[in-house]
């Protein structure tokens, strides 16, 4: 598509007839001036084309060839000043939203059937990916990762605008995968190391949920707690489970937990770094949760479309330049 970005140059195209219409003609050449070898032609060009004009504008006498010569040398700088530009097909640009890694507890406890949905027991850890994957699919500017810990954490993905495989991957996983244990610290501190990596935008956020207190790994709470703030990553932290806890043993029965959830760790590391800690003991307030989150985190306006502008002014430009070359050729040799 070819447009032009000055189009009101093309108002000058008069400019010539007005000039030799209403100003007096040049008698002579006078006062300094730089010599040039076709002075006398272009001079000669000039006076004979106020004649044309003139004879023009009355309808009187045929015109040359050099005054059509002159009128389209006229036009094509007039269009090379309108800056006549190629636009090529809508592009898309990434409006850098917010990086957001979700930090997911998979230890064995995460099988525990006490949440509840249409009537039906499910446990833990499918409650989580059901109000998880709603979530990501309302993030469609921001970039999503995926960190999955249990006596060791994994890092599934780092922030990417791909949430489909994203949400792939919290599909596939499973309860005890990755230990029996809880490192919420180190589990933390790699999701920290990857957003730092990943570069991209300034609102970075971290969503940890955990069923447990930290009972492993080589990072306390505390020190996660300092990284993070030293970071400027906000935290958000949930503690998913009902109000007493309970495991299943090797035989299947029910076995309260000893430890449950630490509250008190993670709501001090969700105020160190300006987050919210949030409980969900049930499907509904799991999915209310991150309901909250979305609307205290808003995502970013519409990806933006731009063209890309190809200047075209040097082609009458350079048409203008060997049109007047030619004319003054076919001047000196009387044509």
């Amino acid at each position: 598509m070819i447009l032009f970005a000055c189009p009101l140059m093309f108002l000058l195209l008069p400019l010539p007839f007005l000039v030799r219409r209403f100003l007096p003609p040049v008698k002579g050449l006078h006062g300094d001036a730089l010599r040039v070898p076709f002075l006398r032609d272009i001079a000669d060009i000039s006076i004979r084309s106020g004649g044309m004009w003139r004879a023009a504008a009355a309808g009187g006498e045929k015109t040359s060839p050099a005054f059509w010569w002159l009128c389209l040398v006229w036009l094509f700088l007039t269009a090379a000043a309108a800056r006549p530009q190629w636009l090529g097909e809508p592009v898309r640009i990434r409006d850098y939203g917010r990086d957001i890694m979700l930090v997911m507890d998979i230890s064995t406890s995460m099988r525990e059937p006490d949440f509840v949905l249409n009537r039906r027991r499910i446990d833990r850890l499918t409650a989580v990916k059901l109000a998880a994957d709603d979530f990501i699919k309302r993030r469609k500017n921001d970039r999503i990762g995926l960190v999955l810990f249990g006596t060791r954490a994994y890092l599934q993905s780092p922030v990417t605008f791909d949430r489909q495989s994203v949400r792939e991957i919290l599909r596939s996983m499973d309860a005890g995968m990755a230990g029996n244990s809880t490192s919420i610290g180190d589990a933390l501190g790699l999701a920290l190391k990857s957003i730092r990596e990943s570069g991209g935008s300034e609102e970075r956020i971290i969503i940890l949920l955990t069923d447990g207190e930290n009972n492993d790994g080589s990072l306390s709470m505390a020190q996660a707690i300092n990284l993070a703030r030293n970071e400027k990553v906000k935290v958000y932290t949930i503690g998913v489970g009902a109000e007493n806890a309970f495991v299943r043993s090797l035989f299947g029965m029910r076995i309260a937990m000893p430890g449950g959830i630490d509250e008190e760790g993670l709501k001090r590391l969700a105020e160190e770094t300006k987050g919210n800690y949030f409980r969900a003991g049930d499907t509904e307030g799991l999915q209310k949760i991150y309901a909250e989150i979305d609307r205290l985190e808003p995502s970013a306006n519409e990806d933006q479309f731009v063209r890309e502008a190809k200047d075209l002014f040097y082609w009458p430009l350079s048409a203008a330049l060997l049109l007047s070359f030619l004319t003054v050729f076919l001047r000196r040799k009387g044509i």
